[in-house]
């Protein structure tokens, strides 16, 4: 059973969305992001350096053991590509870890954190019992697809601006749109570009204005924002901070 997948595993030995695991595996995060933060920022330049690329190279690491695993027990398909929002995050955050780029970043904090975030709030793999490789694998990559872009604001590395957002909408407008036609190549349903999932927020689009796309241009800018307001208090108090200091040299 521990390396049954989603189609295969029996009926019934799932977990329920905020039942006891599901639970524990948000505290587990909590823990494990509020550790990051505080190593994180206790490091200087070369150990943070250090730190993103174990990070970066973990989450890269889990994603391959992940397929091989898949094609192991015989589960390997198109629908495994990369081509979701978390995994367009762990295709940029390795390539972060190569080559530091700050649209990278700024998309990975405005609409990675957000659609990890989501699927740990939300997971899609209920019907998978804790003691299974995949349950494990998609809490764990999850966790670090948020950890990542928290510990580079929170030490300080980039500081995410208002003006950065579309730029991000138009990477991801860039990557939207080739995934538009593998999804009807391949009958896929990559970044949900072809149907909500149920459950999915984007359903309520469909059934009021007929078509969950709609969705896209109305809660992106609502997400992006909502993500924006930690930076604008960030920097009111980095803004009062500096002005007490002024106060005391005088």
């Amino acid at each position: 059973m521990f390396f049954m997948t989603k189609e295969t595993i029996p009926e019934g030995v799932g977990f329920s969305t905020f039942g006891a695991t599901h639970l524990l595996w948000l505290l587990a995060f909590a823990a494990v992001l509020t550790a990051s933060i505080i190593i994180y920022r206790k490091l200087d330049t070369n150990g943070k350096n250090k730190m993103r690329i174990i990070l970066g190279a973990a989450v890269f690491a889990s994603e391959m053991i992940k397929n091989i695993v898949a094609i192991a027990v015989g589960d390997f398909g198109v629908g495994h590509l990369p081509f979701h929002l978390c995994g367009i995050s762990v295709v940029l955050i390795t390539f972060d870890t190569v080559k530091p780029t700050k649209i990278v970043r700024y998309f990975l904090y405005y609409l990675g954190i957000p659609g990890a975030m989501l699927a740990l709030l939300f997971p899609n793999w209920t019907v998978l019992p804790c003691m299974n490789f995949f349950h494990i694998h998609s809490f764990t990559i999850h966790m670090l697809l948020v950890i990542y872009p928290i510990i580079l604001i929170a030490g300080g590395d980039i500081f995410p601006d208002i003006k950065a957002m579309p730029k991000c909408i138009l990477l991801l407008i860039s990557l939207a749109i080739p995934i538009y036609f593998i999804n009807l190549l391949c009958d896929t349903n990559f970044m949900f570009l072809m149907e909500p999932e149920t459950g999915n927020p984007l359903g309520l689009f469909e059934k009021y204005l007929g078509s969950h796309l709609w969705g896209f241009p109305i809660l992106l800018p609502v997400v992006m924002f909502i993500m924006y307001i930690p930076m604008l208090i960030a920097a009111k108090f980095k803004k009062k901070d500096k002005e007490q200091k002024e106060k005391v040299m005088v």
